[in-house]
């Protein structure tokens, strides 16, 4: 049977583990088995990508180029762009994106492809999970057939188990190894020849009974996060009109031991997951017929967030007698949240959108976001790059208004109040002394 064979080459740590994708997931992943003695092979459509990761080289803030170069010095990991290498592989794992068209559906393209290759080059014995973030019932639905249709068999020729990531670019804490591995097989022995894979890389493995469980678990987490954001994005407009900080109660509420949890507001919903997954979840919910309407309310506030901090801006500008065409905006921050480099869906690049949009000349300094691209994606503007400039004191003194859109450590925000004319703190980046010493006009959400 494939099951013992697969169970002895997992438990010997003799498999071949396949990654395709070697991104802010794929990457860590393979990493990870590399290093606990498996041997890893990692696809890649980017030759740039496969090179570097040969050379010993990392791309992403989780992982260094020294943990890169340990496992490519051992001979336990390598790189390529030869799909045909997944011939060799006992395992093999898809880590690929999962975008929304524009329509907001979601964009299967990447995962179609990833299993076209894989049927390409398929034989028997092997695992294949699916680890990307997709509607429930995408590993059945989408996979399974396409594999039986090459004339594999499931329990007979292979095993295919969803097994969502739970990736936190930056987080420093919380890693591959020591975040809870959540399984789900198509049938009982896929999910136990998963699990069983997973038990020697993380700490801790929970399986589910089906892959459609997995793949609503992952949804179910980010929307949770997407809906209660969006509240306490509500909730700061609410203060606002009111007259009340925001963040102040936010942190009284905070206090009480139980029954809540602090969520809070900033200019938009950023990266891979918070702001697409609700839409994976709500687009096969309207496949059933089902109206899910928290999901549409909460990504309907949180996508006006970038809208309400230019007019926040565009008011603190009137109050000062200026308009916002012909002014100059300094965005603070573009990744989509502090210490890394990641712009996947950052709200910074509508912010910066909506600016040009009324005539603004925009500029942004971020040390970790050398350039800034736009696509039609974005753009409302012109969709000119930007560079990142140095955070000097006259650029602070030329700019009509400093916008902080990410809060990253490394920001002098001290220099930033004492300098700058208008202040738009997305961020409760600005604590309560800076304020009062502070000649600037601030506004925070």
């Amino acid at each position: 049977m494939i099951k013992d064979q697969l169970r002895n080459l997992i438990e010997e740590k003799t498999a071949c583990i396949g990654v395709i994708g070697l991104g802010y997931v794929g990457l860590p992943l393979i990493v990870e088995f590399a290093s606990k003695g498996f041997q890893g092979i990692g696809f890649e459509v980017d030759e740039k990508k496969a090179d570097a990761i040969n050379k010993g080289e990392s791309y992403i803030v989780d992982v260094t180029s020294e943990d890169v170069k340990k496992c490519i010095d051992s001979g336990k990991m390598s790189a390529t762009t030869d799909f045909s290498k997944l011939n060799k592989c006992d395992v093999i794992i898809i880590c690929v994106p999962t975008p929304l068209r524009k329509t907001k559906d979601p964009d299967m393209s990447y995962i179609l492809s990833a299993g076209e290759e894989i049927t390409k080059y398929m034989r028997s014995g092997q695992l294949v999970i699916l680890e990307s973030t997709t509607y429930p019932g995408t590993t059945d639905e989408i996979l399974k057939p396409m594999f039986e249709k090459a004339g594999f068999s499931l329990n007979d020729d292979f095993y295919l188990a969803f097994s969502p990531e739970r990736v936190d670019p930056g987080n420093k804490q919380y890693q591959t190894h020591n975040i809870p591995k959540v399984v789900g097989g198509v049938g009982e022995d896929s999910t136990e020849i998963a699990s069983l894979l997973y038990s020697k890389i993380v700490n801790e493995v929970h399986s589910v009974s089906s892959a459609r469980v997995a793949e609503a678990c992952k949804l179910w987490e980010n929307t949770f996060r997407a809906i209660n954001i969006g509240m306490a994005n509500e909730m700061a407009k609410l203060c606002n009109t009111l007259g009340i900080d925001t963040w102040e109660v936010v942190r009284a509420a905070g206090t009480k031991p139980f029954g809540f949890m602090a969520f809070y507001p900033g200019p938009g919903l950023g990266g891979h997951c918070i702001p697409l997954d609700p839409h994976y979840l709500s687009w096969k919910a309207r496949q059933h017929g089902f109206d899910s309407k928290f999901i549409t309310l909460a990504e309907k506030i949180n996508s006006s967030m970038p809208e309400y901090v230019v007019k926040l801006a565009t008011d603190a500008l009137n109050d000062e007698k200026k308009a916002v065409n012909g002014s100059k905006v300094l965005i603070l921050g573009v990744a989509y949240k502090n210490d890394i480099d990641d712009m996947r869906e950052s709200p910074a690049l509508s912010v910066i959108d909506l600016f040009r949009a009324k005539g603004a000349e925009v500029v942004y300094h971020d040390p970790f976001v050398p350039e800034v691209t736009f696509d039609h994606a974005y753009t409302i503007g012109d969709g000119e790059p930007l560079f990142n400039q140095e955070l000097t004191d006259d650029l602070i003194k030329s700019a009509d208004c400093v916008v902080i859109c990410t809060a990253h450590k490394t920001v002098d925000y001290s220099r930033t109040m004492e300098l700058a004319d208008v202040i738009v703190d997305t961020r409760n980046a600005l604590d309560k002394d800076m304020r009062k010493r502070s000649k600037a006009k601030v506004v925070r959400l």
